[in-house]
């Protein structure tokens, strides 16, 4: 399977946003496609699954080729035809194939017991083989698995799809996108609105995808995990680098480097031959000599000028008007939630520490602080601000904050006291310049919002910043912008946020919301894992527990133990090879080939000697 663009282009208009791109996409690639907000990542894969066209001119040259490319599967697709369907029916649509299979080997099987006709067994046979082939045997422990890893209770299974939040909605579709298996997976922010167990899971799944992955992304973490491919946007053309994210960052950095010293060094080379023309050019006995430089100038194929990195950001020095008591917040047995609880926490933050809130979705994180800030009131216990804190609160939704108002109005009616000359200075701080600050806040991007909000946030100089996933619709740029502030804040920083990277390089310590408990934890989020992994690993020996003993191997000696485990191995697979040979013969036999029900056990037990024999074969490798 293999899709390409060859020299592709697509504008808006005047604006060329792609341009003479080369994209291509093999069997089981994992591909990330990384660039900053608006650079044309989400129209890539849009042109990819056919929703926007390539320019006209491009279409004419066969730009665009499609080799072997069964299925492409995007979001988008994905609609819930009826609104009363439950959640597993929903998710099982996307094993029709399968779940029909399944209905008409029961049918047939029904049959069979009055149809005993060859044509009826040799149709079972093969619609049970078929099955097989398609994982028949595994697709509902499959979705069963995903299900749960998405956050859905057994409850929730059974629920009509209309009771769901949007949120929880995109998730059922993200779900039946995933498990429809398309030949080529396009995956526009795949991470968004899902917790850390969910996309510890995704990874998981894209590693062992059987077909190719198209990932739009700025989850550094999930990145590094999943692709070892990365194509970079910038300036409308686009770069392939081998490897994840990290690699990517590292080889595009030598590249610039590179790139930049060969264009120097030529400039230098030009400049010196020119320089002995002029100097010799009006001389008789040495105009040959600069004739002959002037010639080698020509020959010079010119090099481009590296252009520079797209590393526009948003500034601002941010230190707290005040500083606060040393007891910045106190919370004692405090029960959260709305109609019921959902947690209970209890914590105390003292200045200048930097909390990170983690855990499953639907456990309260948001809620939480939004009962600090008074947004929800506490169904029990008590919490106490401390002296001289001022509060900047984030809301996880101001991404989707709408005002008829231009960014201007709405900046200046949060600072009255400022001119419109120092309202502009601090919003060109944060990227609106020039008209774009006459441009009205519901026409900006989510990432554009989430700017404006922490423009108006930041400049009010707290010395408390609570924050609700702040880095949802920011560019990787802007999240090591926000991560570089957040260090060098001087006030204490309490936030929730899925991207583990950004946990891992702010949070000092942590909150984790478990769905039994809300623990706290003294370190920062790398020894959080480590300490988790210890505790697994206790938990393994502690339910089998094994007698120790002393090890007086040598490697003569295990070089004979491997050889005697490889013979016996051998030898188990040559006596199963002879029992499978054996069923498929009685099999073959006539008088068996009516009778339905003992065909159905000699293939069960067919399947069930191949297995054994496969997982045989498998161990033989691994002595091997």
């Amino acid at each position: 399977m293999q899709f390409s663009i060859n020299g592709g282009s697509f504008s808006y208009g005047e604006n060329i946003i792609l341009d003479k791109v080369n994209f291509t996409i093999k069997d089981k690639q994992k591909i990330a496609v990384v660039g900053r907000n608006g650079c044309g990542k989400t129209t890539l894969l849009k042109v990819i699954s056919g929703e926007l066209e390539l320019d006209r001119d491009d279409k004419a040259n066969d730009t665009m080729i499609k080799s072997g490319v069964g299925s492409i599967g995007t979001l988008k697709q994905i609609t819930f035809s009826d609104e009363n369907c439950t959640l597993v029916e929903e998710v099982r649509k996307a094993y029709s194939e399968l779940v029909d299979l399944k209905i008409k080997i029961e049918e047939l099987s029904n049959q069979m017991k009055y149809d005993h006709s060859d044509q009826t067994v040799r149709l079972f046979s093969t619609l049970q083989e078929q099955f097989n082939l398609l994982g028949g045997y595994y697709f509902e422990k499959e979705y069963e698995t995903a299900i749960k890893k998405f956050g859905f209770t057994e409850d929730d299974k059974y629920k009509a799809v209309s009771l769901f939040s949007g949120g929880q909605r995109t998730k059922i579709a993200f779900l039946k996108l995933l498990l429809s298996k398309p030949d080529i997976l396009l995956l526009d922010e795949p991470t968004n609105h899902l917790d850390i167990e969910s996309i510890e899971w995704l990874e998981e799944y894209i590693k062992n995808y059987n077909g190719a992955v198209v990932i739009v992304s700025h989850d550094r973490m999930f990145l590094d995990k999943t692709v070892q491919i990365v194509f970079e946007i910038e300036h409308g053309h686009i770069t392939e680098y081998k490897g994840n994210y990290t690699a990517f960052t590292v080889q595009k950095k030598a590249l610039r480097e590179q790139q930049s010293k060969l264009y120097t060094a030529q400039q230098k080379e030009i400049q010196r031959l020119e320089k002995i023309a002029d100097h010799f050019i009006g001389k008789p006995t040495k105009a040959s000599m600069a004739k002959s430089k002037l010639k080698a100038i020509e020959r010079i194929t010119p090099l481009e000028k590296p252009e520079s990195s797209d590393n526009r950001t948003f500034k601002i020095n941010v230190e707290p008007e005040q500083k606060s008591f040393k007891q910045v917040l106190t919370v004692k047995d405090l029960a959260i939630g709305y109609d019921k609880e959902l947690s209970r926490v209890t914590v105390d933050i003292l200045r200048g520490e930097r909390i990170g809130i983690i855990g499953g979705n639907g456990l309260g994180k948001s809620t939480f602080l939004k009962t600090l800030i008074g947004k929800v009131p506490a169904l029990s216990g008590e919490f106490t601000i401390g002296r001289n804190v001022d509060i900047g609160y984030f809301e996880q939704q101001l991404a989707a904050y709408n005002s008829e108002n231009t960014v201007l109005a709405d900046f200046s009616a949060d600072f009255p006291s400022l001119t419109d000359t120092e309202c502009r200075n601090k919003l060109g701080a944060f990227m609106f310049t020039a008209e774009d600050v006459f441009k009205p806040v519901s026409a900006l991007s989510g990432g554009e919002k989430v700017r404006l909000n922490l423009c108006k946030i930041l400049n009010k100089n707290p010395n408390f910043l609570i924050l609700d996933e702040p880095t949802n619709h920011m560019d990787i740029i802007g999240k090591e912008t926000l991560e570089d502030i957040l260090l060098n804040f001087s006030g204490t920083v309490l936030f929730v946020s899925h991207d583990r990277y950004f946990i891992k390089k702010i949070a000092t310590s942590l909150l984790v919301f478990e769905k039994d408990s809300v623990k706290y934890y003294q370190y920062g989020y790398e020894q959080y894992l480590a300490d988790k992994e210890k505790e697994t690993a206790v938990i393994t020996q502690t339910a089998s527990p094994k007698k120790e003993k002393k090890d007086y191997t040598t490697p003569l000696k295990e070089q004979a133990k491997r050889e005697r485990k490889l013979k016996k191995a051998e030898q188990l697979i040559a006596e199963l090879d002879e029992k499978i040979e054996k069923i498929k013969a009685e099999i073959n036999l006539p008088e068996n080939q009516s009778d339905y029900l003992k065909l159905s056990d000699l293939q069960n037990t067919l399947e069930t000697l191949e297995q054994e024999q496969l997982e045989v074969m498998e161990e033989w490798n691994s002595l091997m």
